[in-house]
């Protein structure tokens, strides 16, 4: 987690510092890293963590869900679309870089495809659609109150309630790093009887 989360907090201090968005004083607890509250910092690891175990467990009662032709278009398809959004909205940072990020990263994934066999692309879209039920209900208090304030000259303005569309993609990425290195990091370092997903 330690590499997608330095990413992600340069990533945020950053947009902070462009004025992308900012967070509300009121909902923090003061303390700071370059601009960004604590919690914020924190959000990059403690919520991968809880996905990476989201996923296991997918992997663990769904042996059988595997990379397959309509989950391998579905993503490609994902990141053309980011790809395209990210050309149209240019000028709109946070749109404009979460689609060129997710897109440049799965499109790595598929150009090196013998090489990235592992990672399980059925298996990530089944989990992410079932993080996206609790991260629409934290999300959607986050920046209702706001404790989030977006800046919606550098976004689309498409929302869900009061989420921002960019949101959903700009988590996907950052669990799908995450998922990415974990499969990465489990080729070939454990036997098969002792691999979490046999459990």
């Amino acid at each position: 987690m330690v590499f997608p989360g330095l990413f992600y907090i340069c990533w945020d201090i950053w947009f902070a510092g462009w004025g992308v968005w900012r967070f509300d004083p009121a909902y923090t607890v003061g303390f700071k890293l370059y601009d960004l509250p604590v919690e914020e910092v924190l959000f990059f690891f403690v919520v991968p963590y809880c996905c990476l175990f989201i996923y296991v467990c997918i992997r663990s009662y769904f042996p059988l869900l595997r990379s397959n032709k309509r989950s391998e278009t579905i993503l490609f398809l994902t990141a053309v679309l980011l790809f395209v959004l990210a050309l149209i909205f240019h000028e709109k940072r946070y749109t404009f870089y979460t689609g060129l990020f997710n897109a440049i990263f799965i499109f790595i994934i598929f150009l090196l495809r013998k090489k990235t066999a592992f990672f399980n692309s059925a298996a990530f879209l089944a989990t992410y659609a079932i993080i996206l039920l609790p991260f629409m209900a934290v999300n959607g208090l986050l920046t209702s109150l706001p404790v989030v304030i977006y800046n919606n000259t550098e976004n689309t303005g498409l929302r869900i309630f009061s989420i921002p569309v960019e949101d959903i993609f700009y988590g996907m990425l950052l669990i799908m790093m995450n998922v990415f290195i974990y499969e990465q990091l489990l080729q070939g370092k454990l036997p098969a009887k002792t691999d979490p997903r046999a459990l």
